[in-house]
């Protein structure tokens, strides 16, 4: 089946005790809705849908599925719905909350907490060029609070990028939209296209599954880093393997931030999973280290220079 656009659930369809308000998001896997439950409070419900594989016409509520589809089908809800029991486990400030997972019309849902603020892909967008270190260390050190409780629980997000970084109006961040379901879909029902996120996804991603681990969160974790001082996503992994043309990080912003900082990206991105941060708390560790403020290179230059010609005068 080709890939095509869903209906969403029209407004005000009631689904167990829920009534949808409106589509949030649509996606190749999945349709998100803003809904308001029995006591009248807002959440996000996630509903399992992959356009590859079923087609849900406007105005009906359950999909069609082919029967050459349906196993693949079938075997996705199930790791959806087995990720959602898994994250309805979790209870972390930046972990999105899974309050309940239900079937209904022939597929999935999960019922998550509905925050208010921001992408942090929006917040790139905005400040362009103009995040501070401060903020990149203090934001990413929380951030991975939650992602050391997701690979506690033996878990991975599998799907980190700044528009699956959730900050609330105190900047506050949270994960959001794990792609574990999504991931094991795509490696076990080869005829379905991949699904990554060009720039985040890991070498791993584009390899065998059994390579995956936390060391491939990490992978991503540094290039939302490496965005937030780009202001876009970093060059594929997959390309990288062919002609790795992406600036280091210690070359592009030399001067503008510093070189820990600009260490540690380039330490995620290490296309060899074996070189990078082989946990969350031991990548968290460096990045709490005492900020060393960044020498502008042109103070650099003055510096050496004026070391060199101390240094001849002293001989």
């Amino acid at each position: 089946m080709a890939q095509q656009a869903n209906h969403p659930l029209p407004n005000g369809h009631q689904i167990e005790e829920y009534t949808i308000d409106c589509q949030l998001s649509l996606g190749g896997f999945s349709i998100v809705y803003l809904a308001t439950d029995a006591d009248g409070i807002q959440v996000a419900i996630k509903e399992y849908l992959p356009n590859s594989l079923a087609l849900r016409a406007e105005g009906e509520t359950s999909p069609l599925i082919t029967p050459e589809h349906e196993g693949a089908f079938r075997y996705g809800m199930k790791c959806f719905f087995e990720e959602g029991r898994a994250l309805a486990r979790l209870s972390h400030p930046n972990v999105i909350r899974v309050l309940n997972f239900f079937r209904a019309n022939q597929t999935v849902y999960l019922v998550m907490e509905y925050e208010h603020g921001r992408t942090l892909q929006e917040f790139i967008q905005t400040h362009r060029g103009a995040i501070s270190e401060r903020f990149i260390r203090g934001l990413f050190t929380r951030l991975l609070n939650g992602l050391r409780e997701v690979h506690s629980h033996k878990l991975l997000h599998l799907d980190i990028k700044p528009s699956n970084v959730y900050l609330r109006t105190d900047n506050t961040p949270v994960l959001i939209d794990f792609g574990a379901a999504r991931q094991t879909l795509l490696t076990d029902q080869p005829m379905l296209k991949p699904m990554y996120t060009p720039g985040f996804a890991s070498p791993e991603h584009y390899g065998s599954r059994k390579d995956l681990g936390p060391w491939s969160d990490i992978y991503s974790v540094g290039a939302a880093m490496y965005a937030c001082l780009s202001g876009k996503a970093p060059l594929a992994a997959n390309e990288r393997f062919k002609k790795d043309s992406l600036p280091p990080a210690v070359m592009r912003w030399e001067g503008k931030y510093s070189d820990r900082l600009l260490e540690i990206i380039d330490w995620c991105l290490n296309l060899n999973h074996f070189y990078r941060p082989q946990s969350v708390f031991a990548l968290q560790k460096a990045l709490v280290e005492t900020i060393t403020p960044p020498i502008p290179k042109e103070t650099r230059s003055w510096l050496n220079r004026f070391v060199g010609k101390f240094g001849k005068g002293d001989q």
